[in-house]
């Protein structure tokens, strides 16, 4: 359980450094993407886009 935990912090974090780039790309305004902004700062939780991501992680792994 804690692997898992680990493992979606990481890709959280993942996201949320490469989110100037992936915003270029549309990743990151999904439905399923949720941003707020509350006391002065946006947050960002972006479940949809990283499924997206995992997805194709997963396809290339297979294929490999």
């Amino acid at each position: 359980m804690i692997r898992w935990l680990v493992v979606v912090f990481l890709a959280l974090l993942l996201f949320s450094g490469l989110r100037p780039w992936l915003d270029k790309l549309g990743l990151g305004r999904l439905p399923g993407d949720f941003r707020w902004r509350m006391f002065g700062r946006e947050f960002h939780v972006p479940l949809a886009s990283s499924l997206l991501l995992a997805l194709i992680a997963m396809g290339i792994a297979r294929l490999l």
